[in-house]
């Protein structure tokens, strides 16, 4: 690789908030946001709003919506229009 024209590839925490899960890899991301890991050094950390952790494919949990509710309240809105 040519010196100077790369990004700087280095060690990352990805934490999915809503799951409680994170994990440490190597990112050319950057964060300001820094946290302690299990081993005692301190990494850039960035929150992410899905993971393997929290993702229905991955769970195998899927979200049911109430969709029955949902017409009940469009039929209620704009019924009698």
């Amino acid at each position: 690789m040519r010196p100077g024209i790369h990004p700087s590839y280095v060690p990352v925490v990805f934490r999915d908030k809503s799951a409680g899960f994170a994990f440490l890899t190597r990112s050319t991301i950057t964060s300001d946001k820094t946290v302690t890991w299990e081993d005692g050094a301190t990494y850039p950390v960035v929150d992410v709003e899905v993971s393997s952790a929290s993702h229905p494919l991955w769970t195998g949990q899927q979200r049911v919506l109430d969709t029955a509710g949902r017409v009940e309240k469009f039929r209620r809105r704009y019924g009698g229009h």
